[in-house]
């Protein structure tokens, strides 16, 4: 049996919460109003184990309580209370409960078009490269920092909080920016083609011979540098597109024949 609520309160949060009796699951989501736009502000409590997938933003989080495993860009990593966490745009990521049990997290999430909230006073690209981060300081900057958004302050306020994380991340002692990764040139390729237009089809063959490597050597580029395999890549992409055009006003019709999304006749 399962159990869902949507509930709103007078900080102008979403919460929604999902219990299943019967495997002892466990899922609350509070989203709260942020004051700046393009910055959101959610806690995750949750014993669910996420597949790979993708954000469109960045992220900082905090781990409040109990810990997770996730797959990263450098592999695997675990997280426990205090732990900061970030994730890039397009980053595939996933995240499992350690033993199960119940992990509170509370994340920021930074639109990626929105330098001037995330990024430093530079033009270049940037990239988070520590998906998991133990520093008691910043762990307290983003707490200060999400008990600010959540609670409505004011935009100085807000403002202040964040120059402090971001100085963190990008001092010279603890550099948690860089400039985006490099992938090799095979992957680089057929990251380029699936990126361009993952509406379309395309077959391993392909990629292999725009990459100028064997079909089996791609997909284990692929593995070995993006944790997936070229066809879920794709879907990524796909769904990446889909939601895109949805947020954009297109209907579900057009979205799934714009997007590449195949659908089942019933």
């Amino acid at each position: 049996m399962a159990d869902t609520r949507l509930l709103g309160n007078a900080h102008n949060t979403l919460h929604i919460r999902m219990s299943h009796t019967m495997t002892q699951r466990s899922h609350e989501v509070t989203l709260h109003r942020s004051p700046i736009a393009g910055i959101n502000a959610m806690e995750l409590a949750s014993n669910h184990s996420f597949p790979r997938h993708t954000h469109d933003e960045y992220g900082i989080g905090v781990v409040l309580s109990g810990a997770q495993r996730s797959w990263s860009s450098v592999g695997q990593v675990e997280s426990l209370p205090g732990d900061v966490i970030t994730v890039n745009p397009g980053e595939l990521h996933d995240g499992i409960p350690i033993n199960g049990t119940v992990r509170r997290l509370a994340d920021h999430l930074f639109r990626s078009e929105g330098p001037e909230a995330i990024r430093p006073e530079t033009t270049r690209e940037i990239e988070f490269v520590s998906p998991s981060l133990r520093d008691p300081l910043l762990g307290q900057h983003v707490n200060l920092l999400f008990g600010r958004l959540a609670g409505g302050a004011e935009r100085l306020s807000v403002d202040e909080i964040l120059t402090e994380v971001l100085k963190r991340l990008v001092s010279a002692n603890f550099p948690a920016f860089n400039e985006s990764r490099r992938f090799t040139p095979p992957v680089a390729k057929a990251r380029a083609r699936i990126e361009e237009d993952p509406s379309s089809q395309t077959t391993l063959s392909e990629l292999a011979a725009l990459s100028g490597v064997s079909r089996y050597q791609i997909v284990r580029a692929f593995s070995r540098e993006l944790g997936t395999t070229p066809h879920a890549y794709l879907v990524q992409c796909r769904v990446r597109l889909a939601r895109q055009l949805l947020l954009n006003g297109a209907t579900m019709a057009d979205v799934a024949q714009r997007a590449g999304l195949r659908t089942r006749a019933i």
